[in-house]
């Protein structure tokens, strides 16, 4: 009966020790809805309500700008739709008849949060705000936001409008990815040109966490009467990026704070180990190739999600000649959980040039059977 006591209290030990930081400090926040997530892993390192469906304000405007973006042509002007920036709420100061481009439109919406550049931008993209709508859903289901539905590219309130705290957590760790939008929203002010002829104006950001947060890198504040304060933030330190989002909070600046050191407490950098491989070559002077990671991994990891790591390689077993330094020829694939994080180009350390086969009936036969090439040294 002892054994067993001291086997149940062992085992309430280790359980306590694997419980996250923030639970462990019951982290006390003004939020209704709050999720943070290691941006690397899309590990979830905090929630508190973090898949309840909640009104989301123009942090919205993280999914219209990336759409933007995406869609590309960022640099050719057009003139405004006139009816879609008729809207209430925060704009950029577009105006009727006013020459813009996306990558203005852009800076426009996660800047100072225009609901003038957001339906603008959606117009631009979709030919109507329902339409551009339709392609934020679909976009969304990609990502795997199971639980959103957009209605509107601004945020504005309207029926059927909704996230998750965890759902948007998702969304800004794929808007990351983007570079453009990456280094949008991480910038306090910024000057584009738009107007009736366009002229430079400077826009700012709304914020403030900017510059609150040592390594803040964005992303995008929001509120409306209906979902009341919105705030999604990142940060990088160390090589780490970490997301937080809140839905509903009155004191959204000092919640960030706190979710990201929180988040930033269990996760560290871990410099993934690429293994170096070879592959035999059809047809060359040489008879294999080594085949290197292009560069290195390092990603943000916390101890369970190191242990549960490995590395995948998808590596010919041969190649042709003719083969490049710094020519892809396969990959190192990362995994964790048995879900894909990372994916590193293989590429060849050295050329390999041809060795061409000689003349005549046997030549051919070679040429053949051998992709045109063959080493000497197999004659």
């Amino acid at each position: 009966m002892k054994l067993l006591s001291v086997f149940t209290a062992l085992v309430i030990a280790l359980s306590a020790l694997s419980v996250s930081a923030c639970a462990q400090t019951q982290l006390t926040l003004s939020a209704k809805c709050a999720a943070v997530i290691n941006a690397d892993t899309l590990g979830v390192l905090y929630e508190k309500n973090g898949t309840t469906r909640h009104a989301m304000a123009s942090t919205t405007k993280i999914m219209t700008a990336l759409l933007t973006l995406e869609a590309g042509d960022l640099d050719s002007r057009f003139t405004v739709d006139s009816l879609a920036i008729r809207v209430e709420g925060t704009s950029m100061g577009l105006r009727e008849g006013d020459i813009v481009t996306r990558r203005a439109l852009a800076y426009g919406m996660l800047l100072p949060s225009g609901n003038d550049a957001a339906n603008a931008a959606a117009v631009s993209v979709a030919g109507s705000i329902p339409a551009f709508a339709e392609l934020m859903n679909r976009r969304a289901e990609r990502i795997g936001m199971k639980d959103t539905h957009f209605v509107t590219p601004s945020g504005l309130d309207a029926q059927g409008h909704y996230t998750t705290a965890y759902d948007m957590a998702l969304l800004t760790a794929e808007a990351l990815k983007n570079p453009e939008f990456r280094e949008i929203c991480g910038k306090r002010s910024a000057t584009v040109e738009f107007g009736r002829p366009p002229e430079p104006r400077t826009l700012y950001n709304s914020n403030k966490l900017l510059a609150m947060y040592d390594g803040c890198i964005g992303v995008k504040t929001g509120f409306t009467d209906s979902a009341r304060r919105c705030l999604v933030s990142a940060a990088e330190r160390g090589g780490c990026t970490i997301i937080a989002v809140t839905l509903d909070a009155p004191d959204d600046w000092n919640d960030h704070r706190k979710l990201l050191d929180c988040g930033f407490g269990q996760v560290k950098p871990y410099g993934v180990r690429i293994e170096a491989h070879s592959a035999e070559v059809v047809g060359g002077v040489s008879d294999n190739v080594s085949i290197v990671p292009e560069g290195s991994v390092t990603l943000g990891l916390t101890e369970t999600e190191r242990r549960s790591l490995s590395v995948r390689y998808s590596i010919p077993e041969f190649v042709y000649a003719g083969v490049e330094a710094g020519e892809t020829l396969g990959f190192a694939e990362i995994y964790l959980d048995g879900r894909n994080v990372k994916r590193l180009p293989m590429v060849a350390y050295e050329s390999i040039e041809r060795v061409i086969p000689p003349e005549g009936p046997f030549g051919q036969f070679i040429r053949l059977f051998t992709g045109g090439a063959v080493s000497i040294r197999g004659l």
